[in-house]
């Protein structure tokens, strides 16, 4: 691999951690294996800080003028990017990136969706519990539908639910099977869950985030790093771990807790269609 030089590593990003330009880039290195697969291959949107977090960040999906350390692709006379090497992703880290956002497809299949994504967005000061118990409600329909579902933090207010698919089905097909789960959640407890994307309508209930389902809509890969105070991160957890990890509570300081086991080792084995 080629040594990438970090300009500034002692640049804090974050003052609340106090962690620092070269800590950002230790970290995606030291988790390069378990990033990369979710990655690779897949376009992606990033968010870039050219300072530290509470400066300017910004969101960019087209690549600039580090187009010979990133991967091409046009998609309908749009120029993206993508990443495949570790080499890459560190060059990204170099370049001020901290969030990583790929495509639910795969360039290789671009319209053929294979990673359905459950964001579930609390409104605030909403208890724990009641969050906990709409993250089990959904993966219940999921385990009735005979789908096995994965969970991880989101490094903000909730958790992202993810199920692997084979890429057998289009777009609009998954998009709209991805609605009809979370509508389905929603008329089941109309006065816990709610598809409604205005805030002013979530008051003590939990948004149920189907619409990163859409070709072209991305989400926090896992783990990704946060763009926030304590530089949190998307972390892929266990099940059985849903009601003792918040889903801010891994950060760029403790995420070597989380690493000792990793309980998403199989997703990409998994190989369920929709009908």
């Amino acid at each position: 691999m080629k040594t990438i030089n970090i300009t500034n590593p002692e640049k804090i990003i974050d003052k609340k951690s106090k962690a620092t330009k070269f800590d950002v880039a230790k970290y995606y290195s030291e988790i390069s294996s378990l990033i990369l697969p979710h990655l690779t291959n897949r376009l992606l949107s990033v968010i870039r800080c050219h300072d530290n977090i509470k400066k300017e960040c910004f969101f960019k999906k087209h690549p600039s003028n580090d187009k010979d350390m990133v991967e091409l692709f046009n998609d309908e006379g749009q120029e993206y990017f993508y990443i495949k090497t570790k080499e890459q992703l560190i060059y990204q880290v170099q370049m001020g990136i901290l969030e990583f956002h790929p495509w639910a497809s795969n360039i290789n299949k671009q319209n053929s969706p294979d990673v359905m994504i459950f964001d579930l967005d609390p409104a605030e000061k909403l208890p724990h519990e009641q969050l906990i118990q709409g993250v089990l409600d959904l993966k219940s329909i999921l385990d009735k539908l005979h789908l096995q579902s994965f969970v991880k933090t989101s490094g903000g207010k909730g958790y992202h639910i993810v199920v692997p698919f084979l890429p057998t089905s289009d777009w609009n097909k998954f998009s709209t099977f991805a609605s009809s789960v979370a509508t389905l959640l929603e008329s089941n407890k109309p006065h816990l869950y709610t598809t409604n994307i205005r805030k002013k309508d979530r008051k003590g209930k939990i948004f149920i985030d189907w619409l990163r389902n859409k070709r072209g809509s991305t989400c926090a890969c896992a783990y990704s790093i946060r763009a926030r105070e304590n530089l949190p991160i998307s972390f892929p957890i266990d099940w059985r771990e849903i009601d003792k990890i918040k889903p801010n509570e891994i950060d760029i300081n403790n995420y070597k807790l989380y690493t000792k086991h990793n309980p998403w080792k199989h997703f990409f084995e998994i190989k369920q269609k929709l009908k």
